[in-house]
């Protein structure tokens, strides 16, 4: 089963959305919307863009990324989908 977008209300007058996995485990949250439409928007740009972003991995130590960096030409790793 697909994850499923959650949204629900911060407070009185904000909301956000959720995305949790079919085990239920929360994979992302949204920052706050001022409006039940902008957080409808936040999640259709989620869907667009997820599956075709790159992974930047930030992870590694200062020295790593140079060498990463020096290797391919650009100041740290891109990673592409296979």
């Amino acid at each position: 089963m697909a994850g499923t977008f959650e949204i629900a209300m911060a407070g009185e007058k904000k909301y956000f959305f959720k995305l949790t996995a079919s085990d239920g485990t929360v994979v992302a949250v949204s920052p706050l919307f001022n409006t039940i439409k902008g957080a409808a928007a936040g999640i259709n740009a989620v869907r667009e863009n997820a599956a075709t972003g790159f992974v930047v991995d930030k992870s590694r130590a200062l020295d790593r990324s140079r060498a990463l960096g020096k290797a391919s030409g650009q100041p740290g790793a891109r990673l592409a989908p296979s």
